[in-house]
C-alpha cells in the first residue's frame, strides 16, 4: 500500500521544486520591490548632500522645506514598499506551507511503513521553510546584489573612497566565507542531533506509565541529558564561531566607516569633493555592506534552511510525479499470495543481502466468505504475514493480489476503505470515540459507527462513558482499559464492512464475553461476504474461522480446512506453545 519511489532529488522534478517555480511572480514581485528600496536607500545622502552643498552654502530655508518634504516623503515610500515585500513573503511561506502540508504528512507517513526510521521531521522542515521566507536574512539576499552598485556610486564620487570601501567589503566577505565554512559542520550535526532528541523525547512521554513505576527515570533522564548536552554543544559551538564572525563583521564595518569619514575629510582639504559628500559617502558605503552583516547575523537560520530544504527535496523528489493509479472498483472477490517472500526491514537501504527471512515462499487463496486462522509459535511470521497483508509491508518478491490487482494498482486511501485491521498493540488518536471508529472520516454516518461499534460488542460500553461517543481520547488521560481500547479498535477495522479484514491478536486483552464478541464478528463477516484472517494467539480466537495456516520460521507447515489442519497439529503442543508473535 506505500507508494515508494526512487530518485535523488537532485533534479527539478518533485513537489518541492515544482511549488518553488510556481512562485516565480511573487520572487520576481519581492526582487522589484527590492530594487526600488534600494533605490529609495540613497534618499538620506543625497538630503545631506544637498543640504551641506546647497542649503547651508545658500543659507535658504525654502529650498531645506522642499528637500526635508521630499525626503519625507521617499521615506513613506520606502516604508510602503517594504511592508509589502514582507507581506508577499508572509503570504508566500503560508501558502508554500498549505502547498506542502498535507503531501509532505501522508509521504511522511508512508515511510514510517515496513520500519523505515524518518528523523530529519519534513513537516518541522516545512515551518524551518517558512520562517526563512520572512527572515531578515532573506531580505538580505536580495539586497546582495546592489552592493556592486553602491559600490559604484562610491567610485563616482572619489575613486581613492571607492578603493577603500572594496577593501573593507572584501574583508567582510571573506568573514562570511570563513563563517559559513566554520559553521557548516557543527549546524548539521546539532540539527541531526535535535531531530533524535525529539524522537526519544516523544517515546519517553508515550510509554511514561512504564518508565516512572520501574524505576527507570533516572537512568532514562541520565541518558536525555547526555543526549540533549552533546547536541546542545554542538550548538553552542556554530552559535559562537558565527559570534565571532559577526562581530568581526561589526568591527570592519565601524573602522571602515571611520576610516571613510577621515579620507573624506582629507580630499574635501585637498578640494577633490565638496563637504557634503562627506556625509554621502559614508552613508552609501555603510549601506553597500549592510547586507553582509544582515546575512553574517542570520547565517543560523540561513544554514537551517539550506539543510532543510535539501531534505524535502530528496524526500518529495517524486512526490505527484506518478500518474493516479486506475479507479478499480470495490473487491467482492478473492484474496491471491503467490509465493511471497519479505525479508526484515533495513530503516538505512544500505544492506541488501544477508537480511533475515521473516516469510519465505507463502501462498495460499482464500474466496469471499473465508475465515483463515494463522497460528504458530513465536516470532513464526504472524505480525509479518497481517502487515503484508493488508499492504504496509511491501513483499521482496512474489504477490498479494484483491481482486486480481496488486496493491499497488489501487489508490491509497480508495483501496483502505475496504479493508480493515487491528493490529497487536492498539493505540487511538487523540479525538472523540465516535471519530477513531468512524477513522476520522467528516462524512461517516451514525447509523455505520453504531453498526460497527455493535460489532465489535463496544456499544453499551460506550454509552457509558461520560459523553458517550463523544468522549475524548488520546491525550493524556484516557477513561479506558486496554481491553476497552482493543473493542474500540475492532470497531474501526469492522467499519463500514470492509471487503478484507485482517486481526492480529484480536482477544489478547479480552475477557470470555469479548470472545464471544470476536467470534460473532467473524461470522457476520463471513455472511456479508468478507474475507477474514485472524492471527490466533488463543485458540477461542479460530472459533468462527473456516481454514487454519501454521506458520514456522517463516514457513507455512500446515494449511487446508480447519477441522483437517487441527487434526494433525494438535499431535504437536503447538497451541500450547503459542506465547507471543512475530
Amino acid at each position: 500500500m506505500s507508494n515508494k519511489g526512487s530518485g535523488d532529488g537532485l533534479g527539478h522534478k518533485g513537489l518541492l521544486p515544482q511549488s518553488i517555480r510556481s512562485l516565480r511572480v511573487a520572487f520576481i514581485s519581492v526582487g522589484l520591490f527590492s530594487c526600488i528600496l534600494n533605490l529609495l536607500a540613497l534618499t538620506g545622502s543625497i538630503f545631506m548632500l544637498q543640504v551641506y552643498d546647497r542649503v547651508l552654502s545658500s543659507r535658504s530655508v525654502p529650498t531645506l522645506v522642499a528637500l526635508s518634504i521630499l525626503a519625507i516623503v521617499m521615506y513613506a515610500f520606502m516604508g510602503m514598499f517594504e511592508f509589502l515585500r514582507m507581506r508577499v513573503m508572509s503570504r508566500v511561506g503560508f501558502w508554500l506551507d498549505g502547498q506542502l502540508g498535507l503531501p509532505t504528512f501522508r509521504h511522511w507517513l508512508a515511510r514510517g511503513l515496513g520500519g523505515a526510521q524518518e528523523g530529519t521531521r519534513p513537516l518541522a522542515d516545512i515551518a524551518v521553510l517558512r520562517q526563512f521566507l520572512t527572515s531578515p536574512g532573506l531580505m538580505g539576499i536580495y539586497d546582495v546584489p546592489w552592493i556592486p552598485i553602491y559600490l559604484g556610486i562610491v567610485f563616482l564620487i572619489s575613486y581613492k573612497l571607492g578603493l577603500l570601501t572594496i577593501a573593507g567589503a572584501f574583508v567582510v566577505f571573506m568573514l562570511a566565507i570563513a563563517n559559513e565554512r566554520s559553521t557548516r559542520t557543527s549546524l548539521k550535526q546539532a540539527s541531526a542531533m535535535e531531530a533524535s532528541e525529539t524522537q526519544f523525547l516523544e517515546q519517553t512521554y508515550r510509554n511514561s506509565e512504564t518508565i516512572l513505576p520501574m524505576g527507570m527515570l533516572r537512568n532514562v533522564g541520565a541518558h536525555w541529558t547526555r543526549m540533549h548536552g552533546e547536541g546542545a554543544k554542538l550548538a553552542q559551538e556554530a552559535s559562537e564561531r558565527g559570534e565571532y564572525f559577526s562581530s568581526a563583521s561589526k568591527t570592519v564595518r565601524m573602522v571602515l566607516q571611520s576610516a571613510m569619514l577621515g579620507l573624506a575629510a582629507y580630499l574635501v582639504l585637498k578640494q577633490e569633493i565638496s563637504s557634503g559628500m562627506i556625509i554621502a559617502s559614508n552613508i552609501i558605503s555603510g549601506r553597500a555592506l549592510a547586507p553582509v552583516d544582515q546575512v553574517i547575523g542570520q547565517w543560523k537560520i540561513i544554514a537551517r534552511s539550506r539543510q532543510a530544504y535539501a531534505r524535502l527535496k530528496l524526500q518529495l523528489a517524486n512526490v505527484g510525479q506518478a500518474q493516479p493509479p486506475l479507479q478499480l472498483p470495490a473487491p467482492k472477490g478473492e484474496l491471491v499470495v503467490r509465493n511471497m517472500t519479505k525479508f526484515a526491514p533495513d530503516p538505512t537501504g544500505q544492506h541488501k543481502d544477508g537480511r533475515r527471512v521473516l516469510l519465505n515462499q507463502i501462498a495460499f487463496t482464500l474466496d469471499a466468505g473465508d475465515a483463515l486462522g494463522v497460528i504458530g509459535p513465536s516470532a513464526s511470521g504472524k505480525t509479518t504475514l497481517a502487515r503484508v497483508l493488508i499492504g504496509s509491508w511491501v513483499p521482496d518478491s512474489g504477490s498479494v493480489r484483491l481482486d486480481g490487482a496488486s496493491f499497488d494498482q489501487w489508490d491509497l486511501d480508495v483501496l483502505g476503505r475496504h479493508i480493515g485491521y487491528l493490529p497487536q498493540n492498539v493505540e487511538l488518536l487523540a479525538g472523540s470515540v465516535h471519530q477513531n471508529i468512524a477513522r476520522f472520516d467528516p462524512e461517516a454516518k451514525d447509523d455505520d459507527v453504531v453498526e460497527a461499534a455493535k460489532m465489535a460488542g463496544v456499544h453499551e460500553m460506550i454509552l457509558r462513558l461520560p459523553q458517550g461517543y463523544a468522549s475524548r481520547i488520546g491525550y493524556g488521560a484516557t477513561p479506558l482499559s486496554g481491553g476497552q481500547t482493543q473493542r474500540i479498535g475492532l470497531a474501526r477495522a469492522l467499519f463500514r464492512m470492509p471487503h478484507l479484514v485482517v486481526l492480529d491478536e484480536p482477544n489478547s486483552n479480552l475477557d470470555a464475553e469479548g470472545d464471544a464478541g470476536v467470534t460473532a464478528a467473524i461470522e457476520k463477516l463471513r455472511a456479508a461476504g468478507s474475507i477474514v484472517i485472524v492471527m490466533a494467539h488463543r485458540p477461542s480466537a479460530i472459533a468462527a474461522v473456516s481454514k487454519l495456516m501454521m506458520l514456522q520460521n517463516g514457513s507455512v507447515i500446515e494449511f487446508g480446512e480447519k477441522g483437517d489442519v487441527l487434526r494433525k497439529v494438535t499431535r504437536q503442543p503447538v497451541l500450547a506453545a503459542q506465547s507471543g508473535t512475530s
